[in-house]
C-alpha cells in the first residue's frame, strides 16, 4: 500500500540501514576505476553544525554519482583529534570535579581525555548518518590510531634527517588560555577598542622627560632601552644617554636606529624584546637584555614586582593608576586596534620567547606551487582562491610545529642533557637510546636517562598526512590500497582551512608520495544566516541541523542548503530553503502516485499525443542532461540541482504528465505507462544523489527489486543525441496552450466543452505537437485559414493568429459591455499619461528613467486599445 503523502521519518533509519546491511558503502580494489574522497576530519569532540551539513551533503553528492556512473566510490571518514579544543574541554571538565590538570601526571590526564574522546567522539559521525552520508564506516580513522601515529612520527623523523626541522629560540605567539604556542594560521586579527596611554620616562640625571605611546603598559616593566631615529633633530641632544623606566626604576639607555619612523607617534619607541617581535628584532641588533614579565597562563611573574600573579588585564589598569599617581601618565586616548587573538580560545595573544620546534618551509612549498598555477594539475574551484594560495606560499614562514599540551602526538625528541642541543629523534625511545649512545659516546646509558620532549605537535601535523595515512602510504607506500585509492579525486573543505589543511596536505603529497593527494578541491561557502553574519552558537543564529531533519526530512534539508550553495559564495540560510526542499519531495511523490494510480489497459492504441510528448521529454532529458554534467565538470553543484528540480517540477510534473494523462477515470495505454515509468526511473538516478532517501522509496515501491537491482547501485543515464527541433517546437506549442486556456479562463468557457481552434499560419509552424495541442486546450482538430476569422476570440503568437469562435461559448452582450468599459478606462488612462509627456516642464526636468517609464506607459495603452477595439469588432 502506498502512502497518500511522503514521510521522511518512516523511510530514512529503513533505507540507510538497507544500504549498511548490503555493503554498498564499503569500497575495496578491484578491476573498475577509483574514485575516492577523504573526508575533512570533523573534531573528535564536536557536533554537527550547518556548515558540516552543507560540506557533507557535497561530498555525499559527489560519492553517490561516482558510484551510479559504474566507478568504485571510497568515502574515508574519520575524526581529527583536536589538541587544543579537546585539551581545553577536558580540562574544564577536570576543573568542574574539583581536579587540576597541574596535579596530575601525563597519564592520568590522557587517561581521562581518552575517556572523554570514547564518550563524545562518534557523536558526529552518527549525526552525519542521519544525513544520508555514504562513507566507508568500515574504514572509520582517528588521527591518533595506532597506525596512524605511527606514520606521524616516521615523518616527524624524516624531515628531521633531512634537516628540515629544527629547535630553537624564537618569537612566538602564545595562547595564555591553552597555555600553548600557535602557527601564524592559528591567530585572528580583530579590531578592539584600547587605550593608548602616554608615558613620561626620566632622563637619568636630569629634570628632562621623554614620552612614549604604548597599548601595554603592563610590559613597561619589561623595557631594555628607548629608541630614537638617529636623524630626528629633535633627540640629537639624547644620544648615549639612559631613562628611567617608571615604577621598575631600571635605567636602560637610549638607542637609535632607523626602523623607528620619525612621523609615527612620539618619534620614540619602548622596546621589549620579549614581548614583541619588532622589538626582539631590534634587541638582537643591539645586544639588548631579555626581560620576560608573564607566566604562561597570561599573570605576571615575579620580574613583574609587586603586581606578580596578577592577570595581565588586571596589572593593565593598576599600573595605569600608578603612572598617573605618580604623574608619569601624559593622557589616555581611546585607540581602535587590530589584536591577534587564538582561533581556539579566542584568547588574546601574547608575543612570546620560547624554544620550540620548526619546519622548514621555503623548499617544501616550491612543488605545491607549481602544482596549483603552473601545472594545474590540481584544480581550485572558483579559481580565485588561486591567488589566495599564491600569496600565502609566496610570503610563508617556517611552521611552529610544536604545541605545549599532552593531548596529542608526543614529540618524537629524547634529551640525554639539558643543553639546547642535548637530544635525538627517533622513533621509539629503544632507538633513541642506540642513537644517543653514538652521540655521547657514553655506552653506559639506559632508557631511564633519557626524557622524552613532553610537548605535543600542531594537531595539522597529523592532519596534512590524512590523504596517506588514511591508505597507510606513510609506513607501506607500495601497499595494494595506497597505490589503487592514491591521489583521491576531489576534496570538499571551506576556504578558511586553506593555509590550515589544504595547502599543508599539498605540501605532504609530493614531499612524502612524490605526487598529490587530490586533483579537484571545491571550496564551499559560509552558511550565513538572513543578516549575513556566521552561523554560531554564540549569536543563537545557527538551528540545530537534527531538528531541521526531524522537521523537514534529510532530503529536504539536503536540497534546501545546494539550492543556494553556489561554488565558493556564502550561503544566506532561510529556514524556508528546507521547506522548499520538502514541498519538492511532495511534488516528486504525488507525480509518482499519479502515474503509478493509473489503470493500464493493454488493449488501447497509444494516442498521437502521448507518443509526441514522449519523444519531447526524452529530448528534453538529454538536454537537461548535457546541462548537468557540464555543471558538476566546473563544480556547479547547486547549478545542477537546479536544471533537475527544473525539469522535474515544470517540464515531468506539470507538462508530460499532463500530456499523457488519460481521460477521467479512463485506463492508459500499455506502451506510454511503460515509458513514464522508464521517464520517472532516469529522473529518480538523476536526483538521487541529492535525495537520496525519496529517491530509493520510490524506485524500491515501482516494483520488487532484488538488492542487486537498488537505486543506489544502479546505471546512471548515458548521454546520447537528441533532437533539438522537438524542445524547441514544444516551446511554441506551449504557448498556444497557454493562449487558449488564457481565452477559457478570461471569457470563464469551460474546460470540459470541446471548442474549435484555427490559425492563420503566417509562420508555417510545425504541426507536431498539434495533438497535444488539441488534448490540452480541448480543441478540435486545429484548422488553417487563409484569412482572419469574422466573430471569433484570437490571440498571436509571434505572426500567428489563433481564433476560437465565440457562439455559443460566451455571452455576447456581456463581453461587449466588458470589453467597453475595459476600454473606457484604458483610453483615460492613455490620456493621463499623454498629458504628462506634453508637459514641457516635466519632460525637460524628470529624469531620463522617468521619462522612459512614461512612454513604456504610453505605448502599451496604445496597443491594449488596439487589441480592444479589435476584439469588439469580432463581437
Amino acid at each position: 500500500m502506498i502512502p497518500n503523502k511522503y514521510n521522511p521519518e518512516n523511510v530514512e533509519d529503513k533505507w540507510y540501514s538497507y544500504w549498511m546491511e548490503h555493503g554498498y558503502f564499503h569500497s575495496t580494489p578491484n578491476e573498475k576505476e577509483a574514485y575516492t574522497i577523504v573526508i575533512p576530519p570533523p573534531n573528535v569532540t564536536g557536533v554537527l553544525h550547518m556548515g558540516h551539513m552543507l560540506n557533507n551533503t557535497i561530498q555525499d553528492v559527489l560519492i553517490r554519482r561516482a558510484r551510479l556512473k559504474g566507478y568504485n566510490a571510497c568515502w574515508v571518514p574519520g575524526t581529527d583529534h583536536a589538541s587544543i579544543a579537546t585539551e581545553a574541554k577536558v580540562v574544564a571538565k577536570l576543573k568542574e570535579e574539583g581536579i587540576n590538570k597541574d596535579d596530575l601526571t601525563r597519564d592520568e590526564f590522557l587517561t581521562h581525555a581518552w575517556e572523554w574522546t570514547d564518550k563524545h567522539g562518534g557523536i558526529i559521525l552518527e549525526q552525519l548518518k542521519k544525513l544520508g552520508a555514504s562513507c566507508d564506516w568500515e574504514r572509520t580513522a582517528f588521527t591518533m590510531d595506532d597506525d596512524l601515529s605511527e606514520a606521524v612520527s616516521k615523518v616527524f623523523v624524516d624531515l628531521f634527517e633531512k634537516g628540515l626541522i629544527y629547535r630553537g629560540y624564537r618569537m612566538v605567539n602564545w595562547d595564555p588560555e591553552a597555555k600553548t604556542t600557535l602557527s601564524d594560521e592559528e591567530v585572528e586579527f580583530v579590531e578592539k577598542q584600547g587605550n593608548l596611554y602616554y608615558i613620561n620616562y626620566q632622563i637619568e640625571g636630569s629634570d628632562e622627560k621623554i614620552t612614549v605611546a604604548t597599548t601595554r603598559p603592563e610590559t613597561l616593566l619589561g623595557d631594555t632601552a628607548i629608541c630614537i631615529n638617529p636623524t630626528d633633530e629633535r633627540f640629537i641632544h639624547l644620544k648615549g644617554k639612559k631613562v628611567i623606566v617608571p615604577i621598575a626604576n631600571r635605567v636602560i639607555p637610549i638607542i637609535e636606529d632607523e626602523y623607528v619612523d620619525v612621523e609615527f607617534g612620539t618619534g620614540c619607541l619602548k622596546i621589549t624584546p620579549a614581548h614583541d617581535q619588532n622589538d626582539k628584532t631590534i634587541g638582537e641588533k643591539h645586544n639588548l637584555e631579555v626581560i620576560d614579565v608573564l607566566n604562561d597562563d597570561g599573570t605576571l611573574n615575579a620580574l613583574g614586582l609587586h603586581y606578580e600573579g596578577k592577570d595581565r588585564f588586571v596589572a593593565r589598569k593598576e599600573i595605569a593608576k600608578e603612572l598617573e599617581a605618580s604623574g608619569a601618565l601624559v593622557k589616555t586616548e581611546k585607540h581602535m586596534h587590530k589584536v591577534g587573538v587564538s582561533e581556539r580560545t579566542k584568547a588574546v595573544i601574547e608575543p612570546k620567547i620560547s624554544v620550540q620546534w620548526f619546519l622548514k618551509m621555503e623548499e617544501i612549498v616550491k612543488p605545491a606551487l607549481d602544482a596549483v598555477l603552473k601545472d594545474e594539475d590540481i584544480k581550485f574551484y572558483p579559481k580565485h582562491y588561486n591567488n589566495t594560495y599564491k600569496y600565502w606560499l609566496e610570503n610563508i614562514r617556517d611552521w611552529n610545529i610544536s604545541r605545549q599540551l599532552w593531548w596529542g602526538h608526543q614529540i618524537p625528541a629524547f634529551f640525554y642533557g639539558e643543553g639546547l642541543e642535548d637530544y635525538v629523534v627517533a622513533q621509539t625511545k629503544e632507538e633513541a637510546l642506540e642513537k644517543a649512545k653514538v652521540v655521547t659516546g657514553n655506552t653506559k646509558l639506559s632508557i631511564d636517562d633519557l626524557k622524552q620532549d613532553p610537548d605535543a605537535l600542531d594537531t595539522w601535523f597529523s592532519s596534512w598526512l590524512w590523504p596517506i595515512s588514511l591508505f597507510d602510504g606513510i609506513r607501506n607506500p607500495d601497499n595494494e590500497e595506497f597505490k589503487y585509492y592514491y591521489p583521491t579525486n576531489d576534496l570538499v573543505t571551506g576556504p578558511d582551512i586553506i593555509f590550515f589543511w589544504v595547502a599543508r596536505m599539498i605540501f605532504a603529497g609530493y614531499e612524502f608520495a612524490d605526487a598529490k593527494p587530490f586533483s579537484n578541491v571545491y571550496f564551499t561557502g559560509i552558511v550565513r544566516d538572513k543578516q549575513r553574519r556566521k552561523m554560531s552558537k554564540s549569536l543563537g543564529n545557527s538551528p540545530d541541523p537534527i531538528e531541521l531533519m526531524k522537521k523537514y526530512g534529510a532530503d529536504g534539508v539536503r536540497t534546501g542548503l545546494l539550492l543556494s550553495a553556489a561554488a565558493g559564495n556564502d550561503l544566506l540560510f532561510d529556514e524556508e530553503l528546507c521547506e522548499q526542499g520538502r514541498n519538492f519531495s511532495s511534488k516528486i511523490w504525488n507525480a509518482f502516485r499519479l502515474v503509478n494510480g493509473w489503470e493500464v489497459s493493454e488493449a488501447i492504441e497509444q494516442p498521437e499525443s502521448s507518443k509526441t510528448a514522449i519523444a519531447w521529454y526524452t529530448a528534453k532529458f538529454q538536454k537537461a542532461l548535457v546541462s548537468i554534467e557540464k555543471s558538476f565538470e566546473e563544480y556547479r553543484i547547486s547549478e545542477a540541482l537546479m536544471t533537475i528540480y527544473k525539469l522535474i517540477y515544470d517540464d515531468f510534473s506539470s507538462w508530460f504528465l499532463e500530456m499523457i494523462k488519460p481521460g477521467y477515470q479512463q485506463p492508459i495505454d500499455a506502451l506510454t505507462q511503460k515509458a513514464a515509468i522508464q521517464c520517472l526511473e532516469d529522473n529518480l538516478k538523476l536526483l538521487h544523489p541529492f535525495m537520496p532517501f525519496l529517491t530509493e522509496e520510490i524506485w524500491q515501491h515501482i516494483e520488487t527489486r532484488t538488492p542487486e537491482e537498488a537505486l543506489i547501485i544502479s546505471e546512471y543515464p548515458e548521454l546520447v543525441s537528441f533532437d533539438e527541433k522537438i524542445i524547441a517546437d514544444f516551446e511554441f506549442a506551449s504557448e498556444v496552450i497557454s493562449g487558449i486556456r488564457k481565452i477559457r479562463k478570461d471569457k470563464n468557457i469551460s474546460f470540459k466543452d470541446e471548442i474549435a481552434l484555427s490559425v492563420l499560419d503566417n509562420e508555417n509552424a510545425s504541426d507536431t505537437f498539434n495533438a497535444v495541442i488539441e488534448k490540452l486546450g480541448n480543441t478540435t482538430k486545429i484548422e488553417k485559414v487563409a484569412a482572419a476569422v469574422e466573430g471569433a476570440l484570437s490571440f498571436r503568437i509571434k505572426s500567428n493568429e489563433y481564433f476560437i469562435p465565440v457562439s455559443g461559448a460566451i455571452n455576447v452582450e456581456e463581453e461587449i459591455a466588458k470589453i467597453n468599459e475595459e476600454l473606457k478606462y484604458t483610453e483615460g488612462f492613455l490620456k493621463s499619461v499623454q498629458k504628462k509627456l506634453s508637459n514641457e516642464r516635466f519632460v525637460n526636468n524628470a529624469p531620463e528613467q522617468v521619462i522612459a517609464n512614461e512612454r513604456k506607459k504610453e505605448a502599451d495603452a496604445l496597443a491594449k486599445i488596439e487589441t480592444l477595439k479589435a476584439s469588439l469588432a469580432t463581437l
